[in-house]
C-alpha cells in the first residue's frame, strides 16, 4: 500500500472553499481527516490562515472561523520551521509555503500555481484544487 500523499493548502485554497460549498476547494476541505491524503502545518501558515479567513468577507464568525482552524491543526500534522531561504518565490509572502512542503515532502495545492514555478527547483509539485483530486481519485 502506498503512502498516502502529503499537502501544504494554500490559503487561497482555504479561503474558496469556505466562501461557497459549491467548488472544489470545498470538496477538498470536506476531505480533510478521511485519510485519503495528509494535511501538512506550521505556525506561520496556521496564523494566515486565521488573519486571512478573519479578514475576509466570510458568512463565518470568528468563533466559526476557530473551530475549522481547530479541526484542520487536529488533523494535520504539524512541523517547525528552522530554514529560511527567502526570498524564493516570486512572491515573497509564499516563501514560507515552499519551507513547509519541503520540510514535509508534500505538493503544494493552490489556485495560483503560476506563483510557485520556481517550487520544481526544491522538488516541489504544485497542484490546482481539481488536479489534486483528479489524482485522488486516478489512485482509487
Amino acid at each position: 500500500m502506498s503512502e498516502k500523499p502529503r499537502i501544504v493548502l494554500d490559503t487561497n485554497v482555504l479561503f474558496s472553499a469556505l466562501r461557497s460549498r459549491l467548488g472544489v476547494s470545498f470538496r477538498l476541505l470536506s476531505m480533510v481527516g478521511d485519510g485519503r491524503f495528509a494535511l501538512q502545518l506550521s505556525a506561520p501558515l496556521v496564523a494566515e490562515y486565521e488573519e486571512v479567513l478573519k479578514r475576509g468577507p466570510l458568512a463565518l464568525s470568528h468563533s466559526q472561523i476557530d473551530d475549522v482552524l481547530d479541526y484542520l491543526c487536529a488533523q494535520g500534522g504539524h512541523h517547525a520551521i528552522f530554514y529560511l531561504w527567502r526570498p524564493a518565490l516570486r512572491d515573497p509572502d509564499d516563501d514560507f509555503l515552499l519551507e513547509l512542503a519541503v520540510k514535509s515532502n508534500a505538493s503544494i495545492v493552490t489556485w495560483n500555481v503560476s506563483d510557485f514555478k520556481k517550487a520544481a527547483h526544491y522538488g516541489v509539485a504544485v497542484q490546482t484544487p481539481r488536479d489534486f483530486l483528479s489524482s485522488l481519485e486516478k489512485a482509487l
